[in-house]
């Protein structure tokens, strides 16, 4: 085959091309043909393949995770009972709701044994959540840096468990009487005025749980929802 066989084609009468012409033109049709199938249908497959691929794989660890879980179901519903009893436990050394407003008074006056002055102390409206309810207290103490340590030594040592956490809560260099701070008094030794909310905490019993919890339509004693303006009643 030479290359003036493919210059003096006559592409009328294809039939009386050379054999080895015609052999290079099917060759390159069928390459064409397997070109034009890759991309318009093998292509796409590949990529749905490629990402069947990769959600097998994630299945896979799915199904490894989850066996595992399920292997040691019993075990972990264990540890949770365990959880749920020294939750319990920790719950029922907060003070109840007749304790607190003793544990109140006992806070108050733990400030004034260590020689801290209470120009505020405003216990605010409590708040019930799922397990336990919050009591703000508004205050403005004023002591040293020393008298404040002792006085969270004291309230560390109460009876019960008491747990205050500050929100909003300044420490500060006590003003003198013309407003205006001292002569810049050491942290460590001049007096200190804490004002801010604090908040302390009691536990919830199952009884006041139950009395508490929003009203569930459907039981006795709960009226059904009422039907939106302009609806249609049942059938009577």
């Amino acid at each position: 085959m030479k290359l003036s066989d493919f210059r003096d084609l006559d592409y009328q009468n294809a039939g009386n091309w050379p054999q080895g012409v015609k052999l290079t033109f099917c060759a390159l049709l069928f390459l064409l043909i397997c070109l034009l199938g890759w991309y318009f249908q093998i292509r796409g497959q590949q990529d749905d393949l490629e990402s069947k691929q990769n959600q097998e794989r994630t299945l896979k660890q799915d199904f490894s995770v989850k066996q595992a879980k399920a292997v040691n179901l019993e075990a972990l519903r264990q540890q949770l009972e365990e959880m749920k009893d020294m939750l319990r436990q920790m719950l029922l050394q907060l003070p109840s709701k007749t304790e607190m407003p003793e544990l109140l008074v006992d806070i108050s006056q733990t400030a004034l044994s260590s020689g801290i002055e209470n120009d505020l102390f405003q216990p605010g409206a409590e708040q019930i959540k799922e397990f336990y309810a919050e009591k703000p207290i508004t205050l403005r103490m004023v002591g040293s840096y020393h008298q404040f340590g002792a006085f969270i030594s004291g309230v560390a040592s109460l009876p019960r468990v008491v747990i205050l956490t500050m929100h909003d809560v300044s420490l500060r260099p006590q003003q003198n009487a013309g407003g205006a701070a001292g002569a810049k008094p050491a942290l460590m030794s001049g007096p200190l005025a804490l004002e801010g909310t604090v908040k302390t905490y009691r536990y919830v019993d199952d009884d006041e749980q139950a009395a508490n919890a929003p009203p569930v339509p459907g039981k006795p004693g709960v009226p059904p929802p009422k039907p939106a303006a302009g609806g249609h009643g049942g059938m009577q």
